[in-house]
């Protein structure tokens, strides 16, 4: 399994409109961060999870020419507003929560009404929930996350994991995140939030789950710099990327 971060920023980006912070004034490419996203690939099919507004940047990034499905964890601007950009594909095939679909109608009317704008493309919409599903012949287990007062959805596929924008997770969801290869994770920064982790409790959450390797995503310019902030990591915890490219192993 290929899994490469097309973005691994929060809703504004990094850097941040107007701010003169260090981290927005940093010139290494580790701190420059589009709005979170990964591609995944495995068994000849390529998954892309959540589309926000920088996907256009990313597809030309990444050279991404094709794709076999987009899940998006919730409706949220910066995960979900890039659904404008899938136009040049012609065909996508979305899968979401039901709420989330509606969502994608009051959105872009352009896209979804009975008379869509000319050249629209086909999105062919999946309503998901709780319960495990297909694409292709990959399984995918979906993770019930709270978000502020929202549940959303994160990722379970054979030994990796996908969950950002929480702060609430049950019992039984972390039951489903034992055993895996690599877990990406939110954390916002290292204060408390409201809605997202902080990094002292997604390494703490870490630890009981015990993943082998785990990564960051959807990070603040309020964390910090980059390379200062995987100092004081564990070992296997990483602050991720844009454009890192990992490879997790399964069991067959």
């Amino acid at each position: 399994m290929k899994i490469t971060f097309l973005g691994t920023g929060t809703s504004t980006g990094v850097p941040q409109l107007n701010c003169n912070c260090q981290v927005c004034q940093s010139t290494n490419p580790k701190d420059k961060r589009l709005r979170s996203s990964i591609l995944i690939e495995i068994d000849h099919t390529k998954i892309i999870i959540d589309c926000g507004p920088d996907f256009r940047t990313q597809c030309i990034r990444h050279k991404i020419e094709s794709f076999d499905a987009i899940l998006f964890t919730h409706e949220h601007f910066d995960h979900s507003f890039g659904i404008n950009e899938l136009r040049p594909f012609r065909k996508a095939n979305l899968y979401a929560e039901k709420r989330v679909l509606q969502s994608f109608h009051d959105s872009f009317p352009y896209l979804f009404g009975e008379n869509p704008y000319p050249g629209a493309p086909q999105l062919n919409l999946f309503p998901i929930n709780e319960n495990p599903f297909f694409v292709n012949n990959i399984q995918i287990t979906p993770i019930r996350l709270i978000h502020g007062k929202l549940p959303i959805l994160g990722f379970r596929i054979k030994d990796f994991a996908y969950i950002t924008d929480f702060q609430i997770i049950e019992k039984s969801e972390k039951e489903k995140l034992k055993n895996l290869d690599t877990l990406i994770i939110d954390v916002l920064q290292q204060n408390p939030h409201p809605s997202h982790l902080k990094l002292s409790d997604a390494i703490e959450l870490l630890n009981e789950l015990q993943p082998k390797q785990a990564y960051f995503t959807h990070i603040s310019h309020k964390m910090g710099l980059h390379d200062e902030v995987e100092k004081i990591l564990p070992s296997n915890y990483h602050l991720a990327y844009d454009g890192e490219i990992l490879f997790s192993t399964f069991q067959s």
